[in-house]
């Protein structure tokens, strides 16, 4: 951003930010408008023509609407749901560590549990399967009222058609935004409740008179007041100067650092190399038809709002962004019409008369007058022949059912989603060929998936990249790990601290010592993956299930993975069970025996004594020197013979410990479930 940018009047951006929404606006008409009229087809129901349903209201005809669109809509979003991408972070630089990198994956798991990303995720992949496109965002708020401590978010955009992205983007994920728009309405009583005391950029009392010259009635309606988020991406120079400790600073930031200059200036760090560079700078304006009210920094270099495609297609340089439903419509108005076709003609087909001979009927003609509307316990008649009822002529309904179901087909096939993948019997029998066919469902569909996983990886990389700018100070935040389990670790920190568990103490290495760590968030680069696949649930239940066969088909593993096994149950106390069968397996150091423990204390003891022996015989000078060399050997070749049998009797009794412990929970393993 140049100088003559910054200075900028404010009605110049206000003229400027108009300019940038119409052509935003324009650019985005038609996929809105595309998107909106898919969106009634398939979620509202609006699938007749609104001048067929006048005509037909007139002669008083039904337009019957059988809506399967929202059951292939439902499939493509719930199978989302049942295997949500994940982010992975990955060190890159030596600034960075592994230990770090597992902290901030567990930071940003507990920044989408706490913001309920899930929430944003669905909404997102919903509204692209439905619409085309779909949106939401990464917000930055104080942790809580009364705290300087601030927190990421991630907060769904509950109507899609509230973002207007950059027309110039072409990153299938669009991390090349350098300009966006979030429109919202306000009641216009609202607006002035909000702003008639407030002031603008200007520093002047905001225009709440609708209908001053200030105002752009474009930006009016009857639905309020629009105010617009006017979001941009700018490239600006920088300097970069790497400095005799390894690490690399920008010139403006290493400038603010007091340390940083007392080092230099003591000579204690020295400038190496200094370079000019490249970044982007974030603003964010908040502005009316009027007034620009606010004018705000965002710390990163992304545009903090995301879009997530439904089927993109390009054509001459423009981007076309359709639902899954787009091109099935008219299988589905073909659907509606012959169902309800077949409906009039059945509903509107005359009565089946009775035929038979003339006065026939004379005897009982009341009865007979009503045989087709009303039910009658007999009916009587005269002569030798009886009435004989005439067939009812259904092969029109037949003809138009038939097209129903045709239509149908072709709507599957449009989309790509048969039978098998909609949950219904299709005329495959066996296991492997259903599974077939439902992974062709998925095949046909799995670019909505992989467009969510782009999505998911453009907000870590956002999330990334303003965790050194967010979590810069020392403090305590909470981390999650993938099953859920929560702690609690200070980053930034200038000295190693304990990290602690959720029950309140301080978590323990496998060598029994705290868990301590270094973690700083605002060093080292770091890049990311995402995997797609099932929820951590659903795997635990998978590893239960195959841990059950396989001690089934060893159980003498039984006593080594019993409380791994029991980890990934869900009954009631499944927790404690793990916790106790921990305790006796042979692999845990810590599960020696009381009896075991004192044995190895006193063999300890004994060759403690035996040492300061040998030290009390070389000291002693009055000895003779060939005695004492004589008597050291014989008491060092004691010492050896003693620690040997003190080692072997520990082994022989470790080793009868692990086989009874082996042997009782074989035993248990076999034993026949106990009745209650």
């Amino acid at each position: 951003m140049t100088d003559s940018e910054d200075k900028s009047e404010p009605d110049d951006i206000l003229a400027a930010g108009k300019k940038a929404f119409e052509f935003c606006s324009e650019a985005e008409s038609d996929n809105r408008v595309v998107a909106l009229e898919d969106i009634r087809f398939a979620r509202l129901g609006e699938q007749w023509p609104s001048g067929i349903v006048k005509q037909r209201e007139l002669e008083q005809r039904p337009c019957l609407t059988i809506n399967k669109m929202k059951a292939f809509i439902r499939q493509v979003v719930n199978d989302s749901r049942q295997n949500k991408p994940s982010i992975k972070i990955h060190p890159v630089d030596s600034g960075a560590d592994v230990k770090t990198a597992d902290i901030m994956n567990g930071l940003i798991r507990n920044i989408e549990y706490t913001s309920n990303a899930d929430v944003a995720y669905d909404t997102g992949v919903e509204a692209s399967v439905s619409g085309g496109f779909g949106y939401w965002r990464v917000g930055m708020d104080y942790a809580c009222d009364d705290s300087f401590d601030m927190d990421l978010s991630i907060q769904r955009v509950a109507n899609q058609f509230s973002v207007y992205g950059d027309p110039n983007s072409t990153a299938a994920d669009s991390s090349d935004w350098d300009v966006a728009f979030v429109v919202d309405r306000m009641p216009r009583e609202e607006f002035k409740r909000k702003y008639k005391d407030k002031k603008n950029a200007e520093d002047e009392p905001c225009t709440v008179d609708f209908d001053s010259s200030g105002w752009d009635q474009s930006w009016l309606n009857e639905d309020g007041v629009m105010i617009a988020e006017w979001w941009q991406r700018k490239e600006v120079e920088i300097e970069i100067v790497r400095l005799s400790n390894g690490h690399t600073y920008r010139a403006e930031e290493l400038e603010k650092d007091h340390v940083l200059q007392m080092f230099l200036t003591n000579g204690i760090l020295t400038e190496v190399k200094r370079r000019p560079g490249k970044t982007y700078k974030v603003t964010q304006t908040i502005m009316t038809g009027a007034d620009v009210l606010e004018v705000n920094d965002w710390p990163g270099r992304y545009i903090p709002i995301i879009p997530v495609y439904g089927d993109e297609i390009i054509v001459e340089g423009k981007r076309y962004f359709r639902s899954l439903i787009h091109d099935a419509k008219d299988a589905q108005r073909m659907v509606n019409y012959w169902r309800t076709t077949a409906t009039e003609l059945v509903a509107l087909a005359p009565r089946v008369p009775f035929i038979g001979p003339k006065g026939a009927f004379d005897s009982d003609a009341a009865r007979w007058a009503t045989a087709n509307t009303q039910s009658h316990a007999y009916l009587e008649y005269e002569g030798a022949t009886s009435p004989a009822r005439q067939p009812l002529d259904s092969g029109v309904a037949a003809g138009s059912l038939q097209e129903a179901l045709n239509a149908s087909d072709d709507m599957k096939a449009i989309i790509g989603m048969y039978d098998a993948s909609l949950g219904a019997r299709s005329n495959e029998t066996s296991g492997v060929a259903i599974q077939a066919r439902q992974r062709e469902g998925d095949v046909s569909t799995f670019h909505f998936i992989d467009n969510l996983s782009r999505a998911i990886r453009h907000t870590g990389r956002i999330l990334i990249d303003l965790i050194p700018y967010v979590y810069t100070e020392e403090r305590i935040i909470r981390v999650m790990g993938e099953d859920g389990t929560q702690k609690s670790v200070t980053v930034n920190s200038q000295e190693p601290k304990p990290v602690v568990g959720a029950n309140g103490q301080p978590e323990v290495e496998d060598d029994g010592q705290p868990m301590m760590g270094l973690f700083d968030l605002t060093a080292g680069k770091y890049d990311l993956t995402v995997t797609s696949g099932p929820s951590f649930t659903t795997r635990r239940e998978e590893a239960a299930a195959q841990m059950t066969e396989f001690l089934r088909a060893y159980p003498a593993a039984a006593p080594v993975i019993g409380d791994i096994f029991a980890k990934n149950l869900d009954w009631p106390g499944a927790d404690e069970i793990a916790k106790r069968l921990e305790k006796m397996n042979p692999a845990n150091q810590n599960s020696i025996p009381p009896e075991m423990q004192k044995m190895i204390e006193e063999g300890q003891k004994a060759i403690q004594e035996l040492t300061q022996k040998v030290q009390a015989l070389e000291a002693d000078k009055s000895v003779d020197q060939f005695n004492a060399q004589t008597k050291r050997m014989q008491v060092e070749g004691d010492l050896a013979n003693d620690q040997a049998k003190i080692a072997q009797d520990a082994r022989t009794k470790l080793a009868t410990h692990a086989m009874s412990v082996s042997q009782r929970a074989n035993q248990a393993a076999q034993q026949p479930p106990r009745q209650g």
